[in-house]
């Protein structure tokens, strides 16, 4: 999910029902759904707005989790800590999360619960960090990657290599790329210019790097051996068409795929031409096993988050709002509701961006009044079932 989309979806939760805090956050191989509200009102919510803004069957919904209350902030934290990665103990995740995090603030999202959290998780990536050696041994996706093709090739510093994508992930393989010698690398992205600024940066190290426009890939993926994409494009970069178009050049030589993009860049169906290979995130577990970490330390990692989790729970429940903030709140969301109808009959219609920014502004006024008047009151109830932390993917 590109980080504009992200935004827009963060914004359309905000003004949900049952949903009173909100983040997103998607990586190469996740979006999560972090929301603090009313447990079935809020997984409704999130139901409805993936059915009309994804096309979301009933069946479908069943391949996602939910997680709610302890194993929700087991799992947040676990999260941060690298624990839940298809690489355990990796890096970028807690730059994602808190990039997301901040998204999510700016956009007034979150308050008083989930900025608690975020900042409880990121505090205890660090304990993990400085009290085990989980990530000392890390090996990221695009390092492996770069591992697999060395296992194909015997060296990638001789071979052609066209890398798809330019974002974070891409940045991540070309310094992978470069620990191991390549010598020739074509960047391609749809925006020319970040494609530029990545080769220039490569090309500083000494490394032959160049970047290409996006209309001009064919020759190069016509001459490479290795192709590694890592874009963040919601649909196929690189179909069956382009691949009949790339192997009339080939003559069957081979050429090895690894697509480190979820949604997938690449379609499966270029397995069926002679001489391709293609790697998915799937195949480059199970190939290069990048989980290369001891699993006494891994296990000392889940033993700290466990114990964190039970002792934050007792702390977060006693600041849980009493049910007279959590009726405050639904009458501050009705209200606002009521009067936003009211001002779109008597001023509308408005065109969609600004009936949304409209929106957004009214309900980020209405959590922060909501926030406001909690703090003051101070009340200190048992949690009664209504507020809950909630994880959705």
């Amino acid at each position: 999910m590109s980080g504009c989309r992200q935004g827009e979806i963060l914004s359309m939760l905000a003004q949900a029902e049952g949903i009173e805090e909100a983040l997103v956050y998607s990586t190469c191989n996740r979006t999560e759904f972090v929301v603090w509200g009313d447990a079935t009102l809020a997984v409704n919510s999130i139901l409805r707005l993936l059915t009309a803004e994804y096309d979301l069957k009933l069946q479908e919904w069943n391949s996602f989790y939910r997680l709610l209350d302890e194993r929700a902030l087991a799992h947040a934290f676990r999260v941060s800590c690298g624990l839940d990665s298809m690489c355990i103990g990796e890096e970028h995740i807690a730059r994602q999360v808190n990039i997301a995090w901040q998204q999510a603030r700016n956009a007034g999202c979150t308050g008083r619960y989930l900025d608690t959290i975020l900042r409880k998780a990121l505090s205890i990536r660090r304990r993990v960090r400085r009290e085990t050696s989980l990530g000392a041994h890390f090996v990221s996706a695009s390092y492996a990657a770069v591992r697999l093709a060395e296992q194909i090739f015997g060296s990638v510093a001789s071979r052609n290599i066209v890398l798809l994508g330019a974002g974070s992930m891409g940045a991540t393989a070309v310094q992978a790329l470069l620990t191991r010698g390549a010598q020739s690398v074509c960047v391609i992205n749809r925006t020319a210019s970040t494609a530029i600024e990545l080769a220039r940066k490569a090309n500083g190290t000494g490394s032959a790097f160049q970047a290409c426009a996006f209309e001009d890939r064919w020759q190069h993926l016509a001459q490479a051996d290795l192709i590694i994409s890592a874009t963040s494009s919601p649909r196929l970069v690189f179909t069956a068409d382009d691949m009949r178009r790339v192997a009339v050049d080939r003559k069957g030589r081979k050429l090895v795929f690894i697509d480190l993009a979820l949604p997938r860049d690449i379609d499966p169906a270029v397995r069926e031409f002679e001489g391709v290979l293609l790697y998915d995130l799937e195949d480059l577990e199970r190939a290069v096993e990048p989980r290369i970490i001891a699993g006494a330390v891994e296990s000392e990692a889940e033993k700290i988050v466990l114990a964190e989790v039970q002792a934050f729970k007792k702390e977060l429940l006693a600041n849980v709002a009493g049910p007279e903030v959590t009726a405050l709140r639904i009458r501050l969301d009705e209200i606002c509701r009521q009067e936003l109808e009211s001002f779109r009959m008597e001023q509308g219609p408005f065109p969609k961006d600004q009936d949304q920014l409209i929106a957004t502004v009214s309900a980020r006024i209405t959590h922060k009044i909501a926030g406001s008047l909690a703090r003051e009151l101070k009340i200190v109830p048992e949690l009664r079932g209504r507020s809950r932390m909630i994880v959705g993917a």
